[in-house]
């Protein structure tokens, strides 16, 4: 369970070939991010995490630009929602979003859940999948998708997902579909790794208080601690910062292993957590 030593310029090994950073920052409800991103920028994050959905592709551009950091340094995630999903609204989509971002690439783009159903998910997948031939995305991959999901792509002859991003913290911890990814090789990212804002549980405080640290980052450092890349959100600089200070402790096996007892399977879920569609 240990693990190195980590930083917030650690990166990861995706299956495509480029690194991610082993933390990321979320943009989920926050349609005006720049200056939140600006924020996380400052504070040494080179992950943001954006969809279509979120309204919000152009103010990461924006936030970049103004940030002085040269495009190649920050890892940019996007995603297509179902509605859009089929292969000439996928590449459309892909377009759009570029457009709004200011860039001519994005270095990870997603199918944002399975919700259009078989034939449109694979329909959507080729389209990811030329496009980053195009050399319009470096990476592809999914989110909130389960097992049989990801088994569709590989049954009908397409490479894998290089990431699966899931909703994943101890009250749901995923465990089926993050055994899968695994064994596949593909790089589990968690979203909502804060549980919205549910920090109040006794074990969290218990622990916050041993280690000296939030339980916000105890959450944190135990997504990074299990192998995971989350995403924890905030508009709040001092929260900004805060959940980036995770690489001078390290939870101890027995800790991890108590966090883990708090797994509710799919009724510890906070979000939509579509992982079962049809």
């Amino acid at each position: 369970m240990a693990t190195p030593a980590l930083s917030l310029s650690t990166t990861v090994r995706l299956p495509s070939g480029y690194d991610m950073p082993i933390l990321g920052f979320g943009v989920f409800e926050n349609d005006e991010c720049a200056p939140a991103c600006l924020a996380a920028l400052k504070d040494g994050y080179r992950h943001i995490d954006s969809a279509r959905f979120y309204k919000n592709e152009a103010q990461v551009g924006l936030a970049i630009r103004q940030s002085g950091i040269p495009r190649e340094d920050v890892f940019v995630t996007s995603k297509v929602l179902h509605i859009e999903h089929g292969y000439k609204s996928t590449l459309t989509a892909v377009q759009e979003s570029l457009d709004s971002f200011g860039y001519d690439y994005f270095d990870l783009y997603l199918i944002h859940s399975a919700l259009s159903g078989k034939k449109a998910r694979l329909e959507t997948w080729r389209a990811l999948v030329d496009a980053k031939k195009a050399g319009k995305i470096r990476s592809i991959g999914v989110s909130n998708y389960s097992s049989r999901h990801i088994d569709e792509i590989r049954k009908a002859g397409y490479e894998l997902p290089s990431v699966n991003q899931i909703e994943l913290h101890p009250f749901c911890q995923q465990k089926p579909i993050v055994e899968y990814c695994k064994a596949n090789g593909i790089v589990v990212q968690a979203y909502s790794p804060l549980i919205r804002g549910r920090l109040d549980e006794p074990l969290l405080e218990e622990l916050a208080k041993k280690y000296n640290k939030a339980t916000a980052q105890i959450l944190i450092r135990w997504s990074m601690q299990h192998g995971y890349v989350p995403l924890p959100k905030s508009a709040h600089p001092e929260r900004i910062l805060s959940n980036s200070q995770v690489f001078d402790f390290e939870i101890s096996a027995e800790d991890m292993e108590t966090l883990d007892t708090l797994d509710q399977g799919e009724d510890g879920a906070v979000c939509w957590n579509p992982v079962d569609a049809p």
